[in-house]
Order: C-alpha cells, then sequence, then structure tokens
C-alpha cells in the first residue's frame, strides 16, 4: 500500500498550504480510522513526507509535522532530507530504494500527507446593518427626518462569496508490514498564508495522533 502512494509525490499540496490565516478554525479532522493492530503501539522514529512537488510547501509541512512530533519525544526524519528534490526524477525517487534506506536507518513509521480534493462552496455573507429600535420619538416629528435617519440604516446588501474547502490525507504505515495503521482527514477553508497553514494543519494532526493513542503525548520538559 505505500508502495503505491510514494510513487506518486506531485499531489497539489501547495494549493491548500497556500495559508489558512483568514480564517478561525481553518483546520478540522473530519474523522480517522486506527489499525487495531496498533492498540498499544507508540512510534518512536518516524519520517514525514508531504507529498507535493512544490519545494517550499513539503518544507514548511515536513518542519512543522517534524516540530510537532518532536515535542512528544519521536526521532523525526524528513523526506526532503532523504530524497531531495534534485535528486527525484518526475516519477519520484524508487521506492523499493527509499523504503530499504529508511529501515535501514531505524525508523519504525512513515507519515505521509497529501491533497485529496479540492472543492468550492457559496455562502451568503449579510450585511452589517438591520432594524434599530427607536430611542427617541423626535424622529417621528417629519418625514424629512424620519426618512433621513432611517433609510441608511433599513437595509445594507450582504453578498455570495465563495470559499476554497481542501481536503487532506494524512497517513501513517508501519515500516516492517508496510501496512496502513492510521490515516485521517482534514478540511480547511480559504487558505491565504503557507506558513500558518502548515502550523495549524501539523498541530490539529499531531494532535488527533495523540487522542487516538498512536502518539504519545507532549513530553514535559
Amino acid at each position: 500500500m505505500l508502495h503505491k502512494l510514494l510513487k506518486n509525490t506531485g499531489l497539489p499540496l501547495l494549493l491548500l498550504l497556500a495559508g489558512i490565516a483568514g480564517c478561525t478554525s481553518s483546520t478540522q479532522i473530519m474523522g480517522s480510522w486506527k489499525s487495531p493492530e496498533i492498540e498499544a503501539q507508540h512510534y518512536r522514529r518516524v519520517v514525514v513526507a508531504a507529498l507535493t512537488d512544490n519545494v517550499l510547501a513539503r518544507q514548511e509541512v515536513e518542519n512543522d509535522l517534524q516540530a510537532q512530533l518532536q515535542l512528544r519525544g519521536i526521532q523525526v526524519t524528513r523526506s526532503i532530507d532523504l530524497f531531495p528534490p534534485s535528486a527525484a526524477s518526475k516519477a519520484g525517487p524508487d521506492v523499493n530504494m527509499l523504503l530499504e534506506r529508511i529501515k535501514t536507518d531505524g525508523h519504525d513509521a512513515i507519515l505521509t500527507a497529501a491533497l485529496v480534493d479540492e472543492q468550492t462552496e457559496t455562502r451568503y455573507v449579510p450585511g452589517n446593518m438591520g432594524y434599530r429600535p427607536m430611542t427617541r420619538f423626535m424622529w417621528y416629528g417629519s418625514f424629512r427626518g424620519y426618512y433621513t435617519y432611517w433609510y441608511p440604516t433599513l437595509y445594507d446588501p450582504g453578498y455570495y462569496t465563495e470559499d476554497k474547502v481542501y481536503y487532506l490525507e494524512t497517513n501513517l504505515y508501519d515500516v516492517n508490514s508496510d501496512r496502513l495503521v492510521w490515516s485521517a482527514q482534514s478540511k480547511s477553508y480559504s487558505p491565504r498564508n503557507l506558513r500558518k497553514a502548515a502550523s495549524q494543519f501539523a498541530e490539529v494532526t499531531v494532535q488527533k495522533m495523540t487522542e487516538d493513542n498512536v502518539l504519545p503525548s507532549v513530553v514535559a520538559k
């Protein structure tokens, strides 16, 4: 299973990780799955791999995943250090050679991140004005006064806007068995800033892995 996924490293992750600064709680985990075979498994040496051909997005995602995992006492290697962009062909690195190197270096798991879908949602943004109760009867004294006071406040038209919605899949593979042991899908709205997007994505993803008892909690200093 891991062999097939690693052969496709050109997924457009940058489309999602152009950033998420403009929205509150813009990244959320929609659901996760864990293999019953790893009920008490805590991986200690993990390779993180952002599956994209965009070097900047790859670096940002892998850096932030690395930071979050290290907070939990896990040794982390970025895939960009194992197979730099200059050394990878358009089809990606040789997956058998890659896995052999990962095993030889003593890693026990691989964490991948990839964009799997994108959609556009249209939503209505209401105006800021609305009905305002009268506070003084003096405005009823004349039509001119009443009209002049009320007309600007009666209706402030809203507008329709389109939000980009991105779905990112994160998978954890056991190196020795080459099997998927944990998977989650996250949802992000209207990305705008790469730095914050990668950081938020890494934080919510690794936190969910901790909640699912796949990874240990943050190690106290």
